[in-house]
């Protein structure tokens, strides 16, 4: 009878890198966590409380000015976009969590963009 392996996929390692992440990445009030999800056409950004559990701002490509363009643009706009609301939630720094993914491309483009929109991380 053979044996049977369990498929490695590109999800499950980005999965375990997040976990690794997630060790020492956590967001209080004082300073929320800043996590970004990327998918294959669109990128999303939260500002979470990890102590109450409470996501404080949001913004995605999906609506908005961040919609159209080049997806390295669309994620710049998310990232300037997301400062916006962190600051209006009354949000000045945070704490960055790449979530698995390389700072590299798109998700340094957001981090980026949010830095110069005056989050501080």
């Amino acid at each position: 009878m053979p044996i049977r392996r369990k498929r490695r996929t590109t999800r499950a390692a980005r999965q375990r890198r997040h976990l690794r992440v997630r060790k020492r990445v956590h967001g209080t009030a004082e300073r929320p966590r800043l996590a970004v999800f990327r998918s294959l056409n669109h990128i999303y950004g939260q500002i979470i409380d990890d102590d109450r559990g409470v996501t404080l701002a949001a913004a995605s490509d999906l609506n908005g000015a961040a919609a159209g363009g080049a997806k390295l643009q669309r994620a710049a706009a998310v990232g300037a976009q997301l400062a916006q609301a962190a600051q209006a939630a009354g949000v000045t720094a945070v704490v960055f969590d790449r979530g698995g993914y390389r700072y590299h491309g798109r998700v340094r483009a957001l981090a980026e963009a949010a830095r110069e929109a005056g989050l501080a991380f």
